[in-house]
């Protein structure tokens, strides 16, 4: 019988990239700043562990998320021409199916570089179970809390005591209104992760925007 590190390579390859060094708890204070970060829309949140690994094309904020929300009953959607390093490292350490389509994927994410999808495509929950509906991680070249000239919106909604200012370079240029049609759908909808290296915010969709 071949021994367990002989199948685990031929499953995954000899360049697995490892995960958190504490799994449980490192994960625990990933979902706990993500709580947080839905929370309070809009407020960026410092990334409390970090995988020790890093696939090619995924940021830190954005592997130890998918390492924290990630399992085997949630789909996770990535760009065609993500490398295999990033769909072997997922397979092993989450457990989760990879989506071939937009509308099957509980995760769908977006890596710098890559388009962000119309969001009306991916899944908005049916009015049963509005839960039902795709997160999406997105990498933005920026996040701050402060005002810009360019790329700056207000925040407002349940979480928010006044409003939220959010700087997030590199979303598409249609993005305020393809969030309107979001927020207008409620309560299906999709809900936004965005991350940018080590750092990431919630934008729930009850949280409406203006640019």
């Amino acid at each position: 019988m071949a021994s367990l590190s002989a199948r685990v390579d031929a499953t995954t390859g000899p360049s697995l990239l490892p995960g958190f060094d504490n799994p449980v708890d490192d994960a625990q204070q990933v979902f706990r700043a993500a709580l947080d970060a839905f929370a309070h829309p809009g407020t960026l949140q410092a990334l409390p562990a970090a995988s020790t690994g890093l696939p090619d094309g995924l940021s830190p904020a954005m592997t130890a998320l998918l390492l924290t929300l990630a399992d085997s009953d949630t789909p996770v959607w990535l760009p065609a021409d993500i490398g295999p390093a990033a769909r072997a490292f997922l397979r092993f350490h989450c457990g989760c199916p990879l989506a071939e389509t937009l509308g099957q994927a509980t995760f769908v994410c977006v890596p710098a570089g890559h388009a962000v999808p119309p969001l009306a495509q991916c899944a908005q929950g049916d009015p049963a179970y509005p839960d039902r509906s795709a997160t999406l991680l997105v990498e933005v070249s920026s996040l701050a809390n402060t005002a810009a000239p360019d790329d700056t919106f207000v925040l407002r909604g349940p979480g928010i005591e006044t409003m939220q200012a959010l700087y997030a370079s590199g979303l598409p240029t249609d993005f305020p209104v393809q969030w309107r049609a979001n927020n207008a759908g409620f309560p299906l909808g999709v809900d936004l992760l965005l991350t940018a290296g080590d750092r990431f915010c919630a934008l729930p969709r009850t949280t409406h925007l203006e640019a």
